[in-house]
């Protein structure tokens, strides 16, 4: 039976119809069995048949495919030379209060290519594409390059931690150039293979000065800043023409991903190590001489003042990183977003109130700096993030985030190690024998570990030992239930950050190792929600200008703990009688109107002091210290740093704020 039907009819349907269609075709013809017949006699009769027609129908089939999937409403290079409009992401406060809008707008000012210096020029050729002015808009030793270390990271990092994952994209200044103007931030296999194709269209329609003329004028460096001239005024407060091979090169290494290495972000070295990367390919690519390199290495970067309108800056930008991770700079820059976020901005001003009054009233204990962070513990929400005294204070470094830093916590950790006596049998009235010890370890000197006081208690319970925080008992316990039993179960209650078995001893016990307060929150959420642990929320919703809701990857609580332990663990936190000898009848850590559990921490060479505590509804942790780890003065303690900002902030939540 002879099957007639025009090109014209095939296009005119819809696509996933006309798929249909010509398997159809391709089935009938091919395997000369009604399409009724079973799977088994299609598989049977096929081979009998030279594929002559097969053959036709199947390029027939692909180059439609082709067609539609690629070339089909391919955006043209002509429309390179117009912007099209960029929408604003907003960030709000739980309540729908703004917080930021990423990027209310851009702000664009043209150079011409040969107005700038060479090493301008350079810096990026080096930084995005060596080899630009030899290929036609793709560099095959670029894609090469890329896959095999796609290759080796999905092998590698990839299997170990999908947070760590990303993958290369060998994208030429040209594929760029067509990637962020004319096509959406979808990341697909046909997304690559259009920018491929307008890559080569552009090299033809372009000379290549003016496509780099277009991609400095274009490109993205973070902030409201686009094109070259304007990233010379937001970082430099200078022109384009004037940048020096320092700033240049700074400036080519922060388009790759301008959130990550933003000298204004929560790792500001990040930046500097792009900057020396940048450096170097221009060294090896003979762009500048070793002198140049030397003298651009050592050349101290000033940075305009950040001017732009923010409300509590250490948590959007914590934020915008979590958004840029999932969903990308571009669909976060220009997708015109909704992002309802968990904080509520009355409790954060408070509490940013509270850290920056009180630690300008500290200054003559040489504590320049405190943090802190609210969640509610059964949602895992964040509630305040208060990441320095001052985000826009560069003395002390106040655009770092000291709540994702990695500080000494001190006795703060000493419930997990308690926490892991109780899992294993032990009671809070059991007894232990606090007196003199010396440890000796395989390699290492003697270890005799001390009590804060200076003295000796003798044999006391647990109960008294945690809540007057004395150090041997706990260095006791670490050593009698393994302090790799130990070690595991911080990381099992959210301690990421504790991966060197060299450095495993007993002094962890005593918070030698450094933690994350955001990790301990996450640890001390389980004292307070029966044993689970819940990981942070700081985003609720995400929707795009069509009122579509984006999905927002999130881990799942988890029991790590019994309920029992966690109780009590609660219960001895929470006693002021079994604090007493240690802190006193009315220190800030007793909260007379409510049950809250709390413990302090002061590291052993006085460079942080830190509280937090909890109720059912909030758990509140401060830090207070100073960014270049100086310590602090003798005087200094667990009931005179943070203990009095927690106990005005746990105060505040408990008369204030309604769960």
């Amino acid at each position: 039976m002879a099957t007639n039907i025009s090109l014209l009819n095939l296009i005119g349907q819809p696509f996933y119809k006309l798929l249909i269609f010509l398997l159809h075709l391709l089935i009938r013809h091919s395997a000369r069995v009604p399409l009724s017949g079973g799977l088994s006699r299609i598989r049977l009769t096929i081979p009998r048949v030279i594929p002559a027609q097969a053959g036709i129908y199947i390029i027939l089939l692909l180059s439609i495919f082709i067609y539609f999937s690629i070339f089909h409403n391919l955006p043209n290079p002509g429309d390179l030379t117009t912007h099209p409009p960029k929408l604003t992401t907003q960030i709000l406060d739980r309540n729908g209060q703004l917080l930021f809008k990423i990027y209310k707008q851009e702000n664009r000012t043209l150079v011409s290519l040969n107005t700038l210096p060479n090493h301008v020029k350079n810096a990026f050729l080096a930084a995005e594409d060596k080899d630009f002015y030899s290929h036609n808009g793709f560099s095959t030793s670029s894609i090469f390059r890329a896959f095999s270390k796609n290759i080796y990271n999905f092998f590698t990092v990839c299997q170990l931690s999908t947070t760590n994952c990303h993958l290369e994209g060998g994208s030429t200044i040209t594929q760029q150039l067509v990637k962020n103007t004319l096509l959406t931030p979808q990341r697909s296999l046909v997304r690559k293979i259009k920018e491929l194709v307008l890559a080569i269209y552009t090299e033809k329609t372009y000379s290549k000065d003016t496509i780099f003329q277009m991609y400095l004028n274009q490109i993205g460096f973070g902030g409201p800043a686009y094109g070259i001239q304007e990233a010379a005024q937001q970082y430099f407060s200078t022109n384009a023409q004037d940048l020096s091979l320092a700033q240049a090169s700074f400036l080519a290494g922060l388009t790759k991903a301008p959130s990550k290495y933003s000298p204004f972000g929560a790792h500001p070295e990040l930046a500097i190590d792009r900057q020396r990367f940048v450096l170097d390919q221009m060294l090896s690519s003979r762009y500048i001489s070793q002198s140049e390199y030397d003298q651009a290495i050592n050349a101290l970067l000033k940075f305009s003042p950040l001017e732009i309108e923010i409300q509590a800056p250490h948590f959007v930008m914590y934020v915008k990183d979590i958004l840029v991770d999932q969903f990308g700079e571009n669909l976060v820059n220009h997708g015109g977003l909704i992002v309802t976020t968990s904080l509520d901005l009355d409790i954060q001003k408070q509490f940013q109130d509270f850290i920056t009054t009180e630690v300008n009233r500290l200054s003559n204990l040489n504590i320049r700096n405190g943090a802190g962070i609210i969640t509610a513990p059964q949602t895992g929400e964040i509630l305040a993030m208060v990441g320095s005294k001052d985000y826009f204070n560069s003395s002390i470094d106040g655009n770092v985030n000291l709540t994702t830093a990695s500080r000494q916590p001190g006795s703060a950790i000493k419930p997990i190690n308690y926490a892991l006596a109780f899992e294993l049998g032990a009671t809070p009235s059991a007894t232990i024998n606090d007196s003199p010890i010396t440890i000796h370890l395989p390699g290492s000197p003697p270890y005799s570990p001390r009590n804060y006081d200076g003295r000796y208690h003798g044999h006391i319970t647990l109960t008294q030992a945690l809540g007057s925080s004395y150090n041997i008992p706990s260095v006791l316990l670490a050593t009698k239930n393994g302090v790799n039993n130990f070690i595991s179960l911080a990381q099992k209650m959210g301690i990421t950050t504790w991966n060197d078995p060299s450095r495993y001893g007993p002094s962890a016990a005593l918070g030698s190792l450094e933690v994350k307060m955001t990790d301990l929150a996450v640890a001390y959420s389980a004292f307070a929600n029966s044993g689970v642990s819940t990981p942070l929320t700081s985003i609720l919703s995400v929707q795009n200008p069509e009122n579509k809701s984006l999905i927002i990857k999130k881990n799942q609580p988890v029991q790590v703990i019994k309920s029992r332990t966690a109780y009590q663990i609660t219960d001895i936190l929470s006693n002021n009688n079994a604090r007493t000898p240690a802190f006193g009848t009315n220190s800030y850590l007793n909260i007379k109107k409510a049950k809250v559990a709390v413990k302090t921490g002061t590291s052993n060479d006085l460079r942080d002091n830190w509280t937090i505590g909890y109720t059912p509804n909030f758990l509140v942790g401060v830090w207070v210290g100073n960014n270049n780890n100086s310590p602090m003065s003798r005087v200094a303690s667990g009931v005179t740093g943070a203990s009095p900002i927690w106990n005005k902030t746990i105060n505040y939540l408990l008369e204030k704020v309604r769960p």
